[in-house]
C-alpha cells in the first residue's frame, strides 16, 4: 500500500513483468498537505498542532482516509514522518515475519516530493519539542519563570534552579556542571531575579516595540502574501478540476440516455463511480482551501494592531506588586542561552505572529498550552527557512553575594 497522497502506476513492460512507481495522487495528495501545514502553523485559530489534534481536525471536518475511515495518531504521526513526502522513498525494509531488516538492505528511490525539505524539517524539530521524553511536564510546569528554555550557552545543558543559604538565594545553574563538575562544562551561575529581570525587560523594552515587531516579521508577513496567492491558484485549479470532472459525468449520463452507453456495463459503473469521488474530493479540498484563505485574511496585520499588541504586551508580561507572568514571556520567547558576557534570547518569529494574530486587542498572548505529558515548549529551529529573531545583551557586572560554594553540589546545605 503506498503512502496516503502517493499510487502505484505502470512505469515499463520487462518481459511479463511490470515494473511499477510511484507518483502523486491527485484525491489525497491535499490531504497529506494540509496535514504538515496543520503541524506547522495550525488552522488559523490555534498554534501549531501535534498528532492528537490533527487527527480530531480531520475527523470533524470530515476529511476520511483513503479507505473512508477515520484518522488515527499513528496514522498522521507517520505521514509526519515519512521521507517519502520529501522525495525519498524506502522499500524492502521488513522481512516476511515482520520484523525490520538491516539498514545495508533497505532501499532508497526518488519520487515526487509532496513536501518541500525546509517544511518536513521544520515538522520535525516540533514533533521532538512536543516529545515528553525530551523534557518532563514538571519541568515546563516549574515555578521558576525561566525553567525549561534556559540553557548553558557552553554545553547546551539546561541551566536549573540552585539554591543556597537554606533558600534565601536562587541562581540559575548549569545542571551538567552541578552533576558532572568542572570536567562536564565549566559552567555558571547567575542570580534568578538578576536573569529574570534581564530577560523580561530586554524583550519589553526591545522586541515590543512597534517598528522592531515590523520589522522582526516583515520577511514572514511577505511569505504569508505569497502563501495567499498559491493557496488562490491552487482553489482555482481544484475549481477547474471539479468542473471537467462534472462535464465527464454528464457526457457518460448523455449517452447512457442516448442508449449509446449500456448502464449495467460493470467498467462505465466504474467510471462513474471514480468520477464523482474525483469531483467531491476536488469540491472539498477547494472549499476547505477557501475556508483556511479566508480566515487567513480576516488576520491581517495592520499598523495599529501592531501597536496595540506591543502596548498591552508589555503592560501583561509584568504582575502587580512585582515580577513576570511566565506564560506570557513564553509565547515570545522560547530559548534563553547564557554565556560568560552576554545572553542571548531566541525565539521564533513564526510564533511571534501568530501571537500576535491569536492576540488581536484582546490580550497579550494566544492562549499558552499548559503542561500535559505530550507536549513542552520548544525551540523552534526557523520553520520554512525564516530565522528565528535574537537578541544579546551583556550581562551587568554587579557582584555576586558570597555564596557561591553552596551552588557546589558537594558542600553542605545551609
Amino acid at each position: 500500500m503506498p503512502p496516503i497522497g502517493y499510487r502505484v502506476v505502470a512505469a515499463e513492460q520487462r518481459g511479463t513483468k511490470v515494473k511499477k512507481k510511484l507518483e502523486i495522487d491527485p484525491l489525497h495528495a491535499d490531504t497529506a498537505r494540509l496535514i504538515y501545514r496543520l503541524a506547522l502553523e495550525g488552522d488559523g485559530t490555534n498554534g501549531p498542532m501535534g498528532a492528537k489534534n490533527i487527527a480530531a481536525y480531520l475527523n470533524q471536518h470530515r476529511i476520511f482516509t483513503r479507505d473512508g475511515g477515520r484518522w488515527g495518531i499513528g496514522q498522521v504521526h507517520r505521514i509526519l514522518t515519512r521521507q517519502t513526502y520529501i522525495g525519498h522513498h524506502e522499500f524492502n525494509k521488513r522481512a516476511k515475519s515482520k520484523t525490520l531488516k538491516p539498514t545495508s538492505e533497505i532501499v532508497t528511490v526518488e519520487v515526487p516530493p509532496l513536501i518541500d525539505e525546509a517544511t518536513f524539517d521544520a515538522v520535525q524539530t516540533h514533533l521532538r519539542a512536543r516529545n515528553p521524553k525530551v523534557t518532563p511536564a514538571r519541568v515546563v510546569s516549574g515555578p521558576t519563570l525561566l525553567t525549561g528554555i534556559c540553557f548553558c550557552a557552553d554545553c547546551g545543558g539546561a541551566m536549573t534552579l540552585r539554591t543556597g543559604k537554606g533558600g534565601r538565594y536562587r541562581y540559575y545553574t548549569c545542571s551538567i556542571k552541578a552533576r558532572q563538575g568542572e570536567t562536564g562544562c565549566k559552567g555558571r551561575s547567575i542570580p534568578m531575579e538578576k536573569l529574570d529581570d534581564l530577560v523580561a525587560k530586554h524583550i519589553a523594552d526591545r522586541l515590543l516595540q512597534p517598528e522592531r515587531l515590523e520589522e522582526v516579521l516583515a520577511s514572514v508577513l511577505d511569505r504569508r502574501q505569497e502563501r495567499a496567492e498559491r493557496r488562490r491558484e491552487h482553489i482555482a485549479e481544484l475549481n477547474k478540476r471539479a468542473t471537467e470532472t462534472e462535464l465527464r459525468l454528464n457526457r457518460l449520463y448523455d449517452a447512457i440516455e442516448a442508449g449509446v452507453a449500456d448502464l449495467d456495463d460493470p467498467a462505465l459503473k466504474e467510471r462513474i463511480v471514480s468520477l464523482k469521488a474525483t469531483r467531491d474530493q476536488a469540491q472539498a479540498d477547494a472549499a476547505r482551501a477557501a475556508a483556511m484563505l479566508e480566515t487567513s485574511g480576516q488576520q491581517s496585520i495592520t499598523p495599529q494592531m501592531v501597536q496595540t499588541f506591543a502596548r498591552t504586551a508589555r503592560e501583561r508580561i509584568r504582575i502587580d506588586g512585582g515580577g513576570y507572568r511566565r506564560d506570557h514571556l513564553r509565547a515570545l520567547a522560547q530559548r534563553v542561552e547564557v554565556a560568560d558576557r552576554e545572553v542571548r534570547i531566541i525565539g521564533s518569529k513564526s510564533n511571534l505572529l501568530q501571537t500576535l494574530t491569536a492576540s488581536g486587542v484582546k490580550s497579550a498572548t494566544p492562549g499558552v498550552r499548559s503542561s500535559v505529558l505530550k507536549w513542552r515548549m520548544g525551540w523552534d529551529s526557523n520553520p520554512r527557512g525564516v530565522a528565528p529573531w535574537r537578541f544579546s545583551r551583556p550581562l551587568p557586572s554587579t557582584a555576586r553575594p558570597p555564596i557561591r560554594r553552596a551552588l557546589d553540589p558537594n558542600a553542605p546545605r545551609h
